[in-house]
């Protein structure tokens, strides 16, 4: 084989590797950066599920702290909000949510609540009804968060930017 066809096939054969290792590394970059950015957009619709779940809640219970009549259309936007969970969280995220809205619901059967109880009961922190779910959701969009945009803080928790 002569030295000049060996060279042009060496030179060839480099040109073809080093193309589809550039070809390789952006087609893994873009898969990367795409996966970032649905993770980021699923993180974005989960917190605005949560968002609206715990300002409807949170109208609701304080609607069943104050009367004895159910509201029946809040209740039922609050069950279509769980429902929503279930399809994109965990079962402990919807498994609190279902756990609230059947304790917003048995508040309704309780005696209305005058202002001195809820001054009572805010102090004591029985109406912070909200913070299992809120946990519980806080630890799904952890684990949600992009690895590139998480900073490990302490074993366990984890912060990230949206």
């Amino acid at each position: 084989m002569d030295t000049a066809y060996f060279s042009a096939f060496a030179a060839l054969a480099g040109s073809v590797i080093g193309g589809l290792t550039t070809f390789a590394a952006a087609w893994v970059t873009q898969r990367q950066q795409a996966n970032i950015q649905w993770l980021s957009q699923e993180k974005t619709r989960r917190q605005e599920l949560y968002q609206q779940f715990i300002e409807e809640a949170s109208k609701v219970y304080v609607d069943a702290l104050m009367h004895d009549q159910a509201a029946i259309p809040p209740l039922v936007s609050l069950y279509a909000s769980v429902n929503k969970m279930r399809v994109v969280s965990t079962p402990e995220v919807t498994e609190r949510a279902d756990k609230l809205v059947r304790m917003i619901v048995e508040t309704y059967f309780l005696p209305n609540k005058t202002l001195p109880e809820l001054r009572a009961m805010m102090k004591s922190g029985a109406l912070d009804f909200l913070r299992d779910f809120s946990e519980a959701c806080r630890e799904e969009l952890a684990a949600v968060t992009p690895a590139v945009f998480s900073y490990r803080l302490a074993p366990g928790s984890r912060v990230g930017f949206k």
